[in-house]
């Protein structure tokens, strides 16, 4: 377990499709590497499946490359291409990684790995498996007796699961328990969705891009709070992201209602050093935002002025470069969404271009809508 503080932080870049050296995608798998590798504060880097378009030990190689650049721990999961030589035997032998499924615990937090595209036999299979649905089920339970939030990694939504009864009972089964956040691959496209009890988070394809430009996502989970923000590739440091109060689309405990005292945190990535952080509530003056030695994020606590709505927080490093994160708390008790359909894109918050939700929803998949 990481000791270095009470929030996970992770970078995610979404499915490669690697095919060959000279392409854009293969460029800027690596850029991204070398951007990463700049900046402090991240737990690791995640990479959500489909590294491979073919899954062939030429395309694992170029995959190789790109995990070699990164200074942070890199965790890598299946996804259907990686599949279509018939099995993950290139997959294992390309990148050496763990086998799934797996768990770590990072900043208080469980992290669990799943693959479902190994139980069947080959192309597109969508499937945990009795063996790795009891391990799940076994690891959700530990963490509940231990007190952990928990956070999962697949490929796709879990209502894409096609094994008998798994996306219902999957989905069911995230519902239940304390998974605050299930990250995912699958979509090419941004989307965040919140079913009241947790988030799923989908970043961009960097292999097949649907949408917008190249980039990839920074996510965090504080003290119960998912806070997401992608950032695009040509956008320079310093990079900035709330991680409290929760936004009114992710909140998802009335405990993230905004009130009375409230604590106000953020994290800030990039290379030169912070020579300044802020924030101004509904276009108040800018205030100062402090570090405690050995934490990442900076702080301040405000007493919540009775209806506002927008919390903005800026930053200035030693360069002169600056950002701007905004969050809109959420006001009431009871705001908190009711699940259209528990495990899948139902529930989806919908266009956030702050955050670099586009909206389109294009793409191949399921619940891709095409051009």
């Amino acid at each position: 377990m990481s000791a270095r503080d009470d929030i996970l932080a992770f970078a995610h870049i979404g499915d490669l499709h690697l095919t060959v050296a000279d392409g854009d995608n293969a460029r800027d798998f690596l850029a991204i590497a070398d951007q990463i590798g700049e900046a402090e504060g991240l737990d690791f880097v995640f990479l959500p499946g489909d590294n491979a378009d073919n899954g062939t030990p030429a395309q694992y190689a170029l995959v190789r490359q790109g995990l070699d650049r990164l200074r942070l721990p890199v965790h890598v999961i299946t996804g259907d291409h990686d599949m279509e030589g018939g099995g993950l035997d290139a997959f294992h032998d390309g990148l050496g990684v763990p086998r799934l499924p797996y768990a770590v615990d990072v900043s208080g937090i469980r992290c669990l790995f799943l693959d479902i595209c190994g139980p069947g036999s080959g192309g597109p299979d969508f499937r945990l498996g009795a063996e790795q649905r009891a391990w799940l089920e076994a690891e959700l339970r530990a963490g509940e007796r231990e007190g952990l939030d928990c956070a999962l990694f697949m490929h796709s939504y879990p209502a894409d699961l096609k094994g008998a009864g798994e996306a219902e009972a999957v989905g069911r089964l995230v519902f239940s328990s304390r998974v605050r956040l299930v990250e995912m691959g699958h979509t090419h496209y941004n989307e965040l969705a919140n079913d009241g009890r947790t988030i799923y988070a989908a970043t961009r394809s960097t292999g097949q891009v649907e949408e917008g430009p190249v980039g990839y996502a920074i996510v965090a989970v504080d003290r119960g709070v998912v806070a997401w923000r992608f950032k695009e590739l040509s956008r320079p440091w310093p990079f900035v992201m709330v991680t409290a109060p929760a936004d009114r689309r992710l909140a998802h405990d009335d405990a993230h209602v905004v009130e009375g005292s409230v604590e106000i945190r953020a994290v800030v990535f990039g290379p030169a050093r912070i020579a300044a952080c802020e924030f101004s509530i509904d276009g108040s003056p800018w205030r100062a935002m402090g570090r405690a030695e050995g934490d990442r994020r900076f702080g301040a606590r405000v007493d919540w002025p009775a209806g506002a709505r927008r919390l903005t927080v800026r930053v200035t490093d030693a360069e002169g470069g600056t950002d701007e994160d905004v969050v809109e708390p959420a006001a009431e008790l009871g705001a908190r969404p009711t699940s259209k359909g528990i495990g899948s894109d139902a529930d989806a918050v919908g266009a956030w271009p702050e955050k670099g939700l586009v909206g389109t929803q294009l793409g191949p998949n399921r619940n891709g809508r095409h051009w």
